[in-house]
């Protein structure tokens, strides 16, 4: 934790429970503090936004649902993340993750003309590799998901190609890997329009680099070495986002 504070963090998301000692030392070194979780039914909306209130937790993001559920229940699930989340007074951001509600752009979009209460967490390599974005065309796509961007309040920092949805960025030179513009598109759009919102749950934006091991292949290994340093490889994530996030504030002035 005190790494993770002097690289200039500001805050540390767990998986809900998070032990107590690692949220013990978390706050000690005066980080921030979130949780994801998972809502399979409309009950675990209700558990997961209690325990996150009783522990203090700033936020949670969430994958809700398996993707196979019909409009009906779909509905159910939304209708609690939304429930809870107000009566625990706890943002809860719902995920653009595969094996989700929310892994297709077309049924995201279509739940959030439904519930324009909803916000996001969005990481957007599951669209951008799982959906091949670049596929029919990456601005086309963009401009069918920005009413829904509009909604996005916290954002899981990587960045994926069309084949695989975490890559090592190398320095971060968009010459050497193009996706690194679309991300920084995505990225821009959702910050510009985070600042322009007349009224948030939180008066922060959270960007948090999530970069996973090889035990689930996010992290790819050749000849059983990971392809990147992830440390690093998040750091240069934030610089990407802080750049982003400038950019987005000078064009709100």
């Amino acid at each position: 934790m005190a790494a993770i504070r002097e690289a200039g963090y500001d805050g540390v998301q767990f998986h809900i429970s998070p032990k107590p000692q690692e949220l013990e030392e978390a706050l000690k070194q005066g980080l921030g503090v979130c949780a994801a979780a998972r809502v399979n039914v409309p009950e675990d909306a209700v558990r997961v936004a209690q325990e996150a209130h009783l522990m203090g937790l700033e936020c949670l993001t969430l994958h809700v649902g398996w993707g196979l559920e019909d409009d009906d229940n779909a509905v159910r699930l939304i209708e609690a993340v939304l429930n809870a989340s107000a009566k625990h007074s706890v943002p809860m951001y719902v995920e653009t993750h595969r094996a989700t509600l929310f892994q297709d752009m077309w049924r995201a979009v279509g739940f959030h003309r439904r519930f324009p209460a909803l916000e996001f967490n969005g990481d957007f390599s599951h669209w951008y590799t799982g959906q091949e974005m670049v596929y029919g065309g990456f601005e086309t796509k963009f401009e069918f998901i920005k009413p829904m961007l509009e909604c996005v309040r916290f954002m899981h920092g990587r960045i994926g190609n069309p084949g695989s949805i975490q890559v090592d960025l190398g320095s971060g030179d968009s010459a050497e890997h193009p996706y690194i513009d679309h991300f920084k598109t995505l990225w821009t759009h959702v910050f510009t329009r985070y600042l322009k919102a007349e009224t948030v749950k939180q008066e922060f934006f959270t960007f948090t680099p999530e970069l996973l091991a090889p035990d689930i292949y996010y992290a790819r290994t050749f000849q059983g070495k990971e392809e990147s340093d992830r440390w690093q490889q998040s750091l240069l994530l934030r610089t990407i986002a802080q750049q982003c996030f400038a950019e987005a504030a000078k064009s709100t002035k």
